[in-house]
């Protein structure tokens, strides 16, 4: 073999190798990282807050969050210190504005009620507060059943649905006494309420019973029901919707008897116009009825 050609061909075997091994450093060479997101601080919250509890320095801590801070963060701890919470908070989560009661509103059930509504109790069993499945959170209807005033007593006890739609704000036990000042202990149920339904649940609670009735809280129609009696449970029949109570009836007015009539007098006849004529030694008389007439 030529020994030219093989040194051409060791020199061509030699840059061939060397590209190739600049190609595949090239190729294998790390890309650069991408820079470092930006970092924000932001309190969170450092344990479980329950509904109605009031913030403590001790419950907030300031941490970083990746990426831009959420909408309503806050970046200090004393601007949260003595607000009340009106939605559960878990640990490591952002103390948002839409989970904490206005500044200076506190904590407990009060802070969790928006302006112009109300806060109404309702003592309840385990019967009228659907065996406990009333919950913080959850959608009810009200019934009431009793006699309808003025109504027709055949229809016996009457029952219909009174308000519609409500949120349940709390739902726990309170501590009553019995006659015996022996503690008993009652299921009461906070409903959300405007300033006229709060009227309306007050008078039904203590004239009528009241029960509740669960619905999903996604169900925001109002269901248009004329209600039922006791009576038509047995025939099948069906009140009509908004019917009007039955009115009393009411006493007939005594009339009192005409008078007698009273027979008028005749008109005063007028006496007669008398002129007396003298001819000579005689003497006569001329009558004139009626101021004139013969």
């Amino acid at each position: 073999m030529n020994k030219r050609f093989l040194g051409v061909l060791v020199f061509a075997f030699v840059v061939a190798s060397v590209a190739s091994l600049m190609l595949y450093r090239l190729l294998n060479r790390p890309q650069p990282t991408k820079a470092a997101s930006a970092m924000s601080q932001i309190a969170i919250a450092t344990r479980n807050l329950e509904v109605g509890s009031v913030l403590k320095e001790q419950d907030i801590q300031l941490a970083d969050w990746p990426g831009p801070a959420p909408a309503g963060s806050s970046t200090r701890v004393q601007d949260l210190v003595g607000r009340g919470v009106i939605m559960p908070v878990y640990a490591r989560e952002p103390l948002i504005e839409s989970r904490l009661a206005p500044k200076g509103a506190g904590g407990g059930l009060a802070s969790m009620i928006p302006p112009g509504m109300r806060a109404v109790a309702v003592r309840v069993n385990e019967v009228v507060g659907v065996a406990g499945f009333v919950i913080p959170g959850m959608r009810v209807d009200v019934l009431i059943s009793g006699n309808r005033p003025g109504g027709d007593n055949n229809l016996g006890t009457l029952t219909r649905t009174l308000l519609q739609n409500l949120e349940v704000l709390s739902a726990g036990q309170d501590f009553k006494k019995d006659q015996e000042g022996k503690p008993v202990t009652v299921q009461v149920v906070n409903l959300l309420v405007t300033p006229e339904q709060a009227e309306q649940l007050s008078l039904a609670t203590s004239q009528t019973n009241v029960q509740l009735v669960l619905r999903n809280p996604l169900d925001r129609d109002v269901a248009k029901t004329p209600g039922t009696a006791l009576a038509l449970l047995f025939t099948g029949d069906k009140l009509k919707l908004n019917e009007p109570a039955a009115p009393a009836a009411a006493p007939r007015p005594r009339v009192a008897p005409p008078a007698p009539r009273i027979a008028e007098a005749p008109p005063k006849k007028e006496a007669p116009f008398v002129m007396e004529i003298l001819s000579g030694d005689k003497k006569s008389e001329q009558k004139f009825e009626n101021g004139g007439g013969k």
